[in-house]
């Protein structure tokens, strides 16, 4: 192209957008362009519930570990933003009313429909609240406004957070775009097929029709679609990342009062935990599902189409069985094999990446864009602000292998019982558990490099036929030899 520019961010999602504003803002004269397909299909901003939560993403494992805690710090930061970040959007793009879909609270209720799974990590979430000096308030889940589950998935607790809640992701992403162009950010409706490296520095980006868009610094933040484009790093560099699909349904209430404010359970069996989110006038967001993929998923499928409205009649209204299906959406979210963002610069000058921000991308865009502001701008550089989440490092590690194997059978036999298992009279769930642990053991039989990995990724690997041909054996291949010990 005949025009260089200074940045050029590859991603049009929430966080490639907020990073671009956000330098605009601050630095008028420079030349930014944004690059990226104007449909998002598959993305995960344009199906997100956009849930502005912290806490009630805790999990028992969140505070274990010190990169656990950088990340939580992250959230906390961006949970104390979001106000006047929407109000910035607000006047910047002009959307007077960008926040008529917001939805202030959110309940996090503990049933019994995920087994023990649950009682774990909502223990955590109390223990959490109080360490931190988090408001909160334990209520009487009859009193929670909408709720009206069936009898055998009531809940026993339920804890409302008055500073969470939830706004409509694709009408702050408009405004955001609206944002970034009103600031003299550019806008291209394309994708790239790689970056232009000389020297070991970049010096721009190929678009499909082969083009080069010359730039000084290239962001790659293109959610889940960032994966194969770090392939321009050496193999086992920084993290194998995944496309965790998830599948969310936005529904047109038709029988009963309908929900107040976000309700949500805690996380569950490798995923974000059964939500539902008022959207305004009767329209509501249903949403649950995570499953991990080597490449995004633009469809969704019926076994978890069927799960997630099974799941959302039973544990939160029966009533929904009533309500009309305005659309289904589908997105990605960026999951690195540990679990954690990738967040800096790289080895090769110019090329910073700011992407695996698994459930967490949208909440956190506001300080992200802070962050990345700050280094560009040499403020102060990503590497101190964020030093755990270096783009080029070893897998993190929260859990021992042998941990590892008992959390994923823990995670299995409860989205089991979630989904409705019924075991015969002279058995217990001790047969099922069995069952986990002997797959993820053979994982880890065979795997030379064994590291602990999360449920969920565990469950993309250990049915696999091809245990020392899968990416992810080749991968803590690759990041021991570079590495050297990473277990």
């Amino acid at each position: 192209m005949d025009n260089p520019v200074d940045i050029a961010i590859v991603g049009n999602g929430i966080i490639g957008l907020s990073v671009a504003y956000e330098l605009a803002k601050r630095e008028p004269d420079l030349k930014i362009c944004v690059i990226g397909p104007a449909r998002r299909s598959g993305a995960a901003s344009m199906a997100a519930g956009a849930m502005l939560n912290t806490f009630g993403e805790i999990t028992k494992y969140t505070l274990t570990s010190p990169a656990g805690q950088a990340k939580f710090q992250l959230c906390r930061d961006a949970l104390d933003r979001w106000p006047a970040w929407l109000d910035e959007v607000k006047q910047a793009s002009g959307e007077a009313d960008l926040d008529r879909s917001l939805s202030h609270g959110t309940t996090v209720l503990l049933n019994a429909k995920s087994g023990h799974l649950d009682d774990e990590n909502f223990a955590a979430l109390i223990a959490a609240l109080g360490k931190f000096d988090e408001p909160y308030e334990e209520i009487t889940p009859g009193d929670v406004p909408g709720l009206d589950p069936l009898a055998e998935a009531r809940p026993l607790r339920a804890v409302h957070l008055p500073r969470e809640g939830a706004i409509d992701a694709r009408a702050v992403l408009a405004a955001m775009q609206t944002a970034a162009t009103r600031h003299g950010v550019t806008v291209v409706d394309d994708q790239i097929t790689g970056f232009e490296v000389s020297g070991g520095a970049v010096s721009g980006v190929r678009l499909t029709d082969g083009q080069l868009l010359s730039a000084n610094t290239v962001i790659l933040a293109a959610g889940a679609f960032s994966g194969p484009l770090t392939g321009v790093l050496p193999p086992g560099a920084v993290p194998a990342m995944f496309a965790g699909k998830g599948i969310a349904v936005q529904t047109q209430r038709l029988g009963g009062p309908g929900f107040e404010h976000v309700v949500r359970t805690p996380n569950r069996s490798g995923s974000c935990g059964l939500h539902l989110i008022p959207l305004g006038e009767g329209v509501e967001y249903l949403g649950a599902t995570n499953l991990l993929f080597d490449d995004p998923a633009h469809t969704a499928d019926v076994g978890m189409s069927e799960f997630l409205v099974q799941v959302a009649r039973e544990q939160l209204d029966h009533k929904l069985f009533f309500s009309d299906v305005k659309g289904w959406l589908v997105g990605n979210r960026p999951v690195a094999i540990d679990g954690f963002p990738m967040i800096g610069r790289t080895s090769v000058d110019g090329l910073l990446l700011v992407t695996g921000t698994y459930r967490d991308g949208f909440h956190c865009s506001p300080v992200l864009a802070g962050l990345v502001a700050d280094d560009l701008l040499d403020v102060r550089p990503l590497a101190q602000t964020l030093p755990h989440f270096v783009p080029e490092r070893a897998p993190i590690q929260t859990l021992t292998p042998q941990q590892a194997v008992e959390e994923f059978a823990f995670h299995g036999v409860s989205a089991s019982i979630e989904a409705g298992l019924r075991l015969p009279s002279h058995t217990d769930t001790s047969v099922l558990n069995l069952f986990y642990q002997q797959a993820a053991q053979r994982f880890y039989d065979i795997v030379k490099h064994p590291v602990g990995l999360s449920p969920e990724v565990l469950l993309g690997t250990v049915f696999s036929q091809d245990l020392e041909g899968h990416r992810i054996t080749r991968y803590l291949t690759a990041a021991h030899e570079r590495y050297g010990h990473i277990g």
